[in-house]
């Protein structure tokens, strides 16, 4: 062999090395990233477990325990990226960029939504290389006995919407493995069948088209969005809370706002944003406010940006920043006073 085919032999030689050793670090690196993620969602799910047990599904006393757990300092809040996707995967199998979910600050979700749910403390992790996301399915039973005013809106709105939490027996926690948080979370029933995630159908009142509403005993419900449990009773900045969000409310119903940011989103938006309750609208309303300050909402029926009233949006920068600010007001008192 001469010493130019010898040449030939060693490059291709050190070629299949180099493509080898590449192999291995890129699955070192694989199962390093897969570890990761294995130890970040075992550690939320098992915290949440215990915070929200299995019990009954009309156990006030169990869902408040769960709501203050959850809404504090826990692993499950921690584990949230800035902005987390919610709802039902597409009953037509679609991608989750072309699923229609509503759009939470990692507050509203933590307090709000996942209280709903009670949990196991399983759960089984997979990569999903279509969503290019890790997938964790995580066994759930949805509190469906509970008042009315405990849920963060009358999910009864829309019959389809209320069967589909009432028989949910899955969380799909939806994980960013780059950033290590969760992205989306979705439920279903498509997990295994399981006795103790059963609960027997609870019809509530029918719904009157109120998001908000006062009850017999005088009091506005419901009460999770005007943050009790959430916020402490003591905290000063509770009933500006209260009064600025009127204000906002007032002022969101003439730009037409409502008719895109409410639970039953008839204009069928892919990313759903709601500013129906002072809950949901503190958790959205900076990103609201910058939105309408660069004139990017609110949006017509092809999706490009409406001009609004100059008296309307000046307004709305008034009440949508005193809000904004008595928001911030509030949430710096609770970090203040732990």
């Amino acid at each position: 062999m001469s010493n130019i085919e010898m040449s030939k032999v060693r490059l291709i030689w050190l070629g299949i090395c180099v493509l080898v050793c590449a192999m291995a670090i890129g699955a070192d690196a694989q199962d390093s990233q897969r570890g990761a993620v294995e130890h970040f969602i075992g550690t939320m799910v098992r915290q949440t477990a215990t915070a929200c047990p299995l019990t009954s599904p009309a156990d006030q006393a169990a869902l408040d325990l769960c709501r203050a757990a959850l809404f504090g300092d826990s692993a499950f809040r921690r584990g949230l990226a800035p902005v987390v996707l919610w709802g039902r995967p597409s009953s037509d199998g679609r991608r989750l960029r072309d699923t229609n979910l509503t759009q939470f600050a990692p507050d509203v979700l933590s307090g709000l939504y996942m209280p709903m749910f009670m949990f196991t403390g399983e759960y089984e992790i997979g990569f999903d290389p279509t969503e290019r996301l890790y997938r964790a399915r995580v066994p759930a039973l949805f509190r469906n006995a509970l008042d009315p005013g405990q849920y963060p809106y009358p999910f009864w709105h829309d019959a389809k919407k209320w069967a589909d939490y009432q028989v949910a027996n899955e969380l799909t926690f939806w994980i960013d493995p780059a950033k290590v948080k969760v992205v989306i979370m979705q439920f279903s029933a498509k997990g295994k069948p399981d006795p103790k995630l059963t609960s027997a159908p609870y019809a509530q009142p029918a719904f009157d088209g109120k998001w908000m509403w006062t009850d017999a005993k005088g009091q506005i419900q419901p009460q999770p969005t005007l943050f009790v449990g959430l916020m402490r009773s003591t905290n000063p900045y509770l009933g500006q809370l209260d009064s600025t969000f009127r204000e906002l409310a007032g002022e969101l119903r003439k730009g037409s706002c409502h008719e895109c940011h409410s639970p039953d989103n008839y204009t069928g938006m892919k990313r759903l944003v709601l500013m129906q309750t002072p809950a949901h609208a503190a958790g959205e309303i900076k990103r609201i406010m910058r939105a309408v300050r660069e004139d990017k909402m609110p949006l017509d029926d092809t999706g490009i940006y409406k001009e609004m009233d100059p008296a309307v949006k000046a307004a709305l920068l008034k009440y949508g920043a005193a809000f904004e600010s008595t928001v911030d007001a509030a949430r710096d008192w609770e970090a203040r006073n732990p």
